[in-house]
């Protein structure tokens, strides 16, 4: 079977060779192919011959998006596509020896035959996620053409629904691009009409059959590639997919299934869900997904660092000071205690959020765009990770506090926490990585509920000049204004580098300025929201933004010992007011090396 990626989407082609899955490390070599598993590759078009190229290759695809790349989907063919494995072979491996223009018509009638459907299945369909993301995403997506032609989207859930009464529910929450509104009705109908909903138990194999068959009938025959999406909490995680596996998996295509966090609440359940997954999937059909590695801003850290001279030669211990990775939000719980509290901020946030965030920071070069070279290298920055101490982390939790006659509740206000509940809302740490790069370079991660605003950025302080001239004659402390490099993920995106200048005029003053590339000002296009962009990485079959089984357990091992010890412990939390900057504590931590937090009394 072959797909077509978008140019306008996404696009990353890499050359087709052995060298690709070599790279891997030895543990995630690709397994043997199963009726389950499929072993996903990319063909770059500049390895294509010309004549292999012609328009007709993309004319039976909707719109821009099926032009760019040719995504193969190879081992575990059944014996219905026996039909197609001439052309199929003929476009993988002896592109070379196509000459005649019938052979280029053949390959360009393979590539746009109407043999194949992408199925798309959200499990907890009524839920808020579902509702407020999934939905609104892959509309978004279909509004930009970025779907294939035949697809279908099923809705499953325990909640009596028809298939009207779904299509009414996220029509709700469906909008439009800005700059294609006139036919947003239209569009909208035409999605809708695409959406079906099958209610059913999330542990009956009974009621995934009956799913599969009405799957059956909407798939026509074609060639069937299916996605689940479990938008479920994770105690029925298993179920879902023992069901989904054995009773509604692909007979013929792949079957891919995308898992929402959180992926365990330490080492040890972590593992055992990947275990228990296992048994159902192989390990390239998991899609472990963190939305914030779908955000532009996270996505573009290493452009910005690898396609750009001036910063590649900089990021490293010789010129940085200090990288700090800050998550506020200005809302506390608001009726998500109840799941909350089982977590706590140092689960929600710190452990995938920020530190995925931080392992795309500070990777190594990797050998390719692959997804593997790339996930490669985020695991090798785990691994070089000094363990996490309690003396290295501060936590908090607010407390009600009255402002301008309003008064805010207290984290224990909710009704869904227990009183004496000991969760933080608030936590700082100090991470370390032990290796040639970043030796001795403090990471500083803080995250927090009830915040005095909602923002979430990565600061590089840069160290200062060495014998810097404008110390004593201008009485200004350069050492504390010395070089910042801002990338605000949200809202706002932006990035940044303060630097300083004189200010006009005879005399000789500094001040601080921002070179500022500001994406609404540079960018007339809307920024697509972290769940369009992953959707189509796993209908494409792109990893690259999924976190694998080794990154999971790489990460637990960091965070587990210590929230171990804050439990048995019962460590307190340093209460600070709704609507604060947070603990006092935080601001002793960054202290003891030497970093004064970025984001305190900046300008903005």
């Amino acid at each position: 079977m072959a797909t077509l990626s978008s140019t306008s989407c996404r696009s990353y082609a890499t050359p087709l060779s052995p060298s690709s899955s070599s790279s891997s490390s030895s543990s995630h070599a690709p397994p043997p192919p199963s009726i389950y598993g499929h072993h996903h590759r990319r063909i770059a078009l500049s390895s294509i011959p010309k004549r292999f190229c012609s328009a007709k290759v993309s004319s039976r695809f909707r719109g821009k998006c099926f032009t760019s790349a040719i995504h193969m989907q190879d081992g575990a063919v059944a014996p219905a596509l026996v039909k197609n494995e001439t052309p199929f072979k003929e476009l993988t491996e002896g592109l070379v020896s196509a000459t005649s223009s019938e052979e280029t018509k053949v390959a360009a009638e393979f590539l746009n035959n109407n043999g194949s459907t992408v199925s798309i299945t959200v499990v907890g369909a009524s839920g808020d996620l579902a509702k407020k993301k999934i939905f609104p995403a892959l509309f978004a997506l279909y509004y930009e053409d970025c779907l294939p032609e035949h697809f279908t989207i099923f809705g499953y859930a325990r909640t009596k629904m028809t298939d009207e009464e779904l299509r009414n529910m996220i029509s709700r929450t469906l909008t439009c691009r800005i700059d294609k509104r006139e036919n947003c009705g239209e569009k909208m109908d035409q999605f809708l009409k695409r959406c079906f909903y099958h209610s059913g138990q999330y542990d009956s194999q009974d009621n995934f059959v009956q799913l599969d068959k009405k799957l059956k009938e909407h798939e026509g025959g074609r060639v069937s590639n299916r996605l689940f999406y479990l938008s479920i909490p994770p105690n029925i995680f298993i179920e879902a997919v023992r069901c989904a596996s054995l009773s509604a998996s692909s007979g013929n295509g792949w079957t891919r299934v995308i898992v929402e966090k959180p992926f365990g609440r330490d080492s040890e359940s972590s593992a055992a869900l990947t275990k228990a997954l296992k048994q159902y999937l192989e390990e390239d059909q998991i899609f472990r997904i963190d939305h914030y590695l779908g955000k532009e801003l996270v996505e573009n850290l290493s452009v910005l660092r690898f396609s750009n001279l001036i910063f590649e030669p900089l990021w490293s211990r010789q010129y940085i000071r200090n990288v700090q990775l800050i998550f506020s939000e200005d809302f506390g719980t608001e009726g998500r205690g109840g799941y909350f509290d089982h977590y706590g901020i140092i689960r929600d946030i710190m452990q995938n959020h920020l530190l995925q965030m931080l392992a795309l920071f500070a990777m190594e070069t990797p050998v390719s765009l692959d997804a593997e070279d790339i996930r490669n290298e985020k695991v090798k920055v785990l691994r070089s990770m000094r363990p996490l101490s309690l003396e290295d982390v501060v936590v908090g939790q607010y407390k009600s506090h009255t402002k301008g006659g309003i008064t805010y509740p207290a984290y224990t206000d909710d009704n869904t926490v227990p009183k004496d509940s000991l969760t933080p809302t608030f936590a700082a740490a100090a991470l370390f990585i032990d290796n040639a790069r970043w030796d001795g370079v403090p990471f500083l991660m803080k995250a927090g509920k009830a915040l005095h605003n909602k923002m979430t950025e990565i600061r590089v302080q840069f160290r200062h000049v060495p014998g810097n001239l404008y110390n004593r004659n201008i009485g200004t402390d350069l050492d504390q204004a010395t070089n910042e490099l801002v990338i605000r993920v949200q809202p706002d995106e932006a990035i940044y580098l303060k630097i300083n200048n004189k200010v006009p005029g005879l005399g000789m003053r500094l001040d601080r300025s921002n070179l500022n590339l500001h994406y609404a000002a540079r960018y007339s296009k809307e920024i697509p929201d972290a769940y369009e962009r992953l959707l189509l990485d796993a209908i494409e079959g792109e990893r690259r933004l999924f976190i694998r089984s080794d990154e999971l357990d790489a990460a637990w091992s960091l965070f587990t010992p210590v929230l171990n010890e804050l439990e048995e412990k019962k460590m307190i939390p340093e209460y600070y007011p709704h609507g604060s900057r947070g603990p006092v504590g935080a601001h002793y931590l960054a202290a003891r090396y030497k970093v004064r937090w970025g984001d305190l009394g900046m300008e903005q």
